[in-house]
């Protein structure tokens, strides 16, 4: 599936084709830190098949807790993290965050990862009260 997005701020812009039938949540430490959040949330990008259209992203080197060094990009203006790779291998997981997807609404996860990290309130979200806005 090909897709595009941006970051908040819209320095970054890109396009790429995906799996949709690869997206997953991810509960992670690492996830739940650099999200700002619970979890992540990332789509498999399929055959290295992304293409950055404006902007210079940045990187950040971490080990993740599979001991892969992964490769986390961000817009250097606003911060929003773009995907996460591991350099020279092709074969290894390469997640674009779904929350910079135009086509996010289309992208309903799969699968959920790292579960052993999830905290323990995400898994019924229904039972907490819920508004249109911010109300």
């Amino acid at each position: 599936m090909k897709v595009d997005g941006a970051c908040l701020c819209g320095n970054i812009k890109y396009e790429a084709e995906i799996d949709p039938d690869r997206v997953a949540i991810c509960h992670c430490s690492d996830c739940q830190t650099n999200s700002g959040s619970a979890y992540g949330v990332v789509a498999s990008i399929t055959n290295g098949q992304f293409r950055l259209l404006t902007g210079a992203l940045q990187e950040f080197e971490k080990t993740a807790e599979s001991g892969r060094v992964r490769h986390l990009s961000f817009c250097p203006n606003c911060g929003t993290r773009i995907h996460a790779c591991t350099k020279d291998d092709p074969s290894a997981f390469f997640g674009l965050r779904v929350g910079t997807i135009r086509q996010r609404a289309q992208l309903k996860p799969r699968l959920q990862v790292w579960c052993s990290s999830a905290l323990p309130w995400v898994s019924d979200l229904s039972s907490i009260p819920r508004r249109d806005d911010q109300g």
